[in-house]
């Protein structure tokens, strides 16, 4: 299974690279200014940024973590 979902994210990850070398590459050949394909280039890389600051964040609390911290009476 973990085989599987692995070569699934590298799949789905070189699908998302190779488009979007396309699509510089296409820019730069009808003659854009650089700031467009710059533009393109982080329009294009600013998902997998976000989605690496999401996965590499803390884990989500458990059930026992939020079942804890609603009984707590004292206040903390």
């Amino acid at each position: 299974m973990l085989n599987n979902n692995a070569s699934r994210m590298w799949v789905v990850g070189t699908v998302w690279l190779t488009a979007l070398i396309i699509m510089l590459a296409s820019s730069v050949a009808m003659g854009a200014r650089l700031s467009t394909t710059a533009l393109l280039l982080v329009i294009g890389v600013a998902p997998a940024i976000v989605m690496l600051l999401i996965g590499f964040g803390a884990p989500p609390p458990t059930v026992a973590e939020l079942l804890h911290s609603v009984d707590v009476k004292d206040g903390r």
